[in-house]
Formats: C-alpha cells, sequence, structure tokens
C-alpha cells in the first residue's frame, strides 16, 4: 500500500525531483511557489512505500469560470510502468478531488508514451507537448556547424552589426518583456500573459539563481528578450518578444546563441526551445516560431498530451466548452 503525505521541505522535494529521469521545471519547488503566489492553492504531495519516498504530485488548484479542477503539469512522477502503483495514485488524487469539489483532474506527465489508464484525452493542452531540443553534449562549433546555413548567417550578421546581448537577473527587466511582448501580440495577434505573471514566475526562479533574462541591444534600443530557466539537466527557453525593429535586425539569433553557450558552461545537457507546431503544416500558427527554433539544430521531442481523470459528472459540460472554444480559437 502507497502512503500520501504533504511535503513542506524544500529539501526533499528537490533532492527527489531532480534524481528522476522525469526531472523537469514544472513540477519543480518554485513553480509550486510561482502558483501560490497567482492565488492558487497548492498541493505537494509526497509518495511513500516501505516508508520511502517512491513519487511526487504538484497539484495546482484552478478556478476558472468553466468550472474547478487540479493541474499536474509535468506530472505526476511516478513509475508511469507500475500500473498497482498507477492505480492507487489516481484512486488517491480523485478521492482528494471530491473533498476539494474539483470537476476533473489534468495531467501531462513528463513522458513521451500514453499513460496506460482510464483517461480522457483532454481538449484542450497543458504546456507543451511538442518542443525542439538541442543536444548540449558537443562542442560549440559542431553546434555551430550543424545549424541551418541561414541561421548561421544571422547569427554572424547580428554580430557584425554590433548587436550586444546582456544577461541580467533584474526583476525591472520584467518591464520591457511586458511591453515588447505587446508589440509582438500586435504582429501575430495572441492573448498576452500580464506583466504580474512574468513577475511573479521571475521572482520564484530567482530565489534559486535558475532564471535569466537575456536582452539584445543594438544602438542602445532593446530589440529582443529572452526568459531563460536553467533547471536540472536543461535549459528553456521559455519567454521571449521582439521589437517591430528586430525584424530587420537578426537580434533574436544571438540571443537563442548567447543562450545556448550559457547552459554549456552550466553543463545543462540540453537545450528546450520549447513549444513548436505538431507538424510541418505551413498554415500552423506556430509554424513561424517553428522554423525559427529548427534553424539551431536539434531534434523534436514529444512529451504525452494532456489527459483528464474525470472527478464529477459536470466534467463532461466543461469537455464540450473547451472543445468548441479550441476549434474557435484554432488551437
Amino acid at each position: 500500500m502507497l502512503e500520501f503525505k504533504i511535503i513542506n521541505d524544500k529539501l526533499t522535494w528537490e533532492r527527489f525531483l531532480l534524481a528522476s529521469d522525469q526531472v523537469n521545471f514544472l513540477q519543480s519547488w518554485a513553480w509550486g511557489e510561482f502558483h501560490r503566489s497567482l492565488g492558487h492553492k497548492i498541493f505537494r504531495l509526497g509518495i511513500y512505500q516501505s516508508f520511502r519516498l517512491v513519487g511526487l504530485v504538484l497539484l495546482i488548484k484552478i478556478i476558472a469560470r468553466r468550472g474547478v479542477y487540479f493541474e499536474v503539469p509535468g506530472g505526476p512522477i511516478i513509475n508511469w510502468k507500475d500500473k498497482a502503483i498507477i492505480g492507487q495514485v489516481f484512486a488517491y488524487l480523485k478521492k482528494l478531488g471530491l473533498e476539494q469539489k474539483i470537476s476533473f483532474i489534468r495531467i501531462r506527465p513528463n513522458i513521451c508514451f500514453k499513460p496506460e489508464f482510464n483517461l480522457i484525452k483532454a481538449p484542450m493542452h497543458l504546456h507543451a507537448e511538442n518542443t525542439w531540443v538541442l543536444d548540449l553534449n558537443q562542442s560549440e562549433a559542431e553546434i555551430m556547424a550543424k545549424m541551418r546555413k541561414t541561421t548561421r548567417y544571422l547569427i554572424k550578421k547580428a554580430i557584425k552589426l554590433g548587436v550586444k546581448i546582456i544577461i541580467s537577473n533584474n526583476e525591472h527587466d520584467i518591464d520591457i518583456l511586458a511591453k515588447l511582448q505587446q508589440d509582438t501580440v500586435n504582429r501575430h495577434h495572441f492573448i498576452p500573459f500580464s506583466r504580474e505573471y512574468f513577475l511573479n514566475q521571475f521572482k520564484a526562479f530567482k530565489v534559486d539563481n535558475t532564471i535569466k533574462i537575456f536582452k539584445a541591444i543594438y544602438q542602445g534600443r532593446v530589440l529582443s528578450i529572452a526568459m531563460i530557466i536553467f533547471y536540472g539537466p536543461e535549459a528553456i527557453y521559455h519567454y521571449s518578444a521582439s521589437s517591430d525593429e528586430a525584424r530587420q535586425i537578426p537580434a533574436s539569433y544571438l540571443v537563442q546563441w548567447e543562450a545556448i553557450k550559457l547552459a554549456k558552461k552550466q553543463h545543462c545537457r540540453r537545450y528546450n526551445f520549447w513549444g513548436i507546431a505538431p507538424n510541418d503544416n505551413s498554415r500552423h500558427r506556430f509554424y513561424g516560431v517553428t522554423i525559427f527554433k529548427k534553424g539551431f539544430g536539434g531534434q523534436r521531442l514529444n512529451y504525452c498530451p494532456a489527459y483528464d481523470l474525470v472527478v464529477r459528472k459536470n466534467y463532461w459540460l466543461i469537455y464540450l466548452f473547451e472543445s468548441l472554444r479550441k476549434i474557435f480559437r484554432r488551437l
């Protein structure tokens, strides 16, 4: 039998997570603190077997207009090959869900195969499912040589034009990120994140110095900016934005190259460019950014998509609403 306990000790949580082959920032202590700062209730569950810690689940309680539910991004961190463990974990989570009056539990495990359990494929995604990753176990020269020819050229062009990269951990740079994001929204028409969202996330990871902001400056102006998380074996290109002027000056290419080089110096094993289009459809809204990311070399990494564990019958109304919204938004 498994035993479930709330973990309040950061060291216990992080030590287990960082040793797991499913390690990812979405189940980190900092990600939980970030959501707590947004007003979400969180549960950090430790899963014990014979008094030994064998799994973790960070649950985030989301209260939305369409319903109340748990998010488990990048988790649970469990042995997905052991059906007995899986069954006990989901039985406990459903019991907790009933106590918390939620409708469903949405998971997106950090695995690349479908969980063997009675789950419903979620109508909406939960963080990036299709990503692009670069192996950092090679020299800078090897990485550069494997890039698309155009990407190499644009990195060198940015350097020749005098673009400078500033690496910062100053939270005041969040204002620049938020402003340039609005410029990007005006060009590409998507729903932006709030300044508070960026700032609270930055503060949560800054505690352990696992986040950096990269600014590309040209003639005194910031043309491109990126927020990179350094967690466990990888660096994650999580958010970015650029000005209209950056369309003429290839500053974003140099931002990526400097981030890749820093990730290597910090002994990361891979650089995760994060979300890309699920296929090569030129009509997909992520097609342009996918071409950009692929230009640096690497390979596709498709995570298990989001699945829902039904807790209450009203889930099906939420399922219908989200399915229609997905069609309307062309997600």
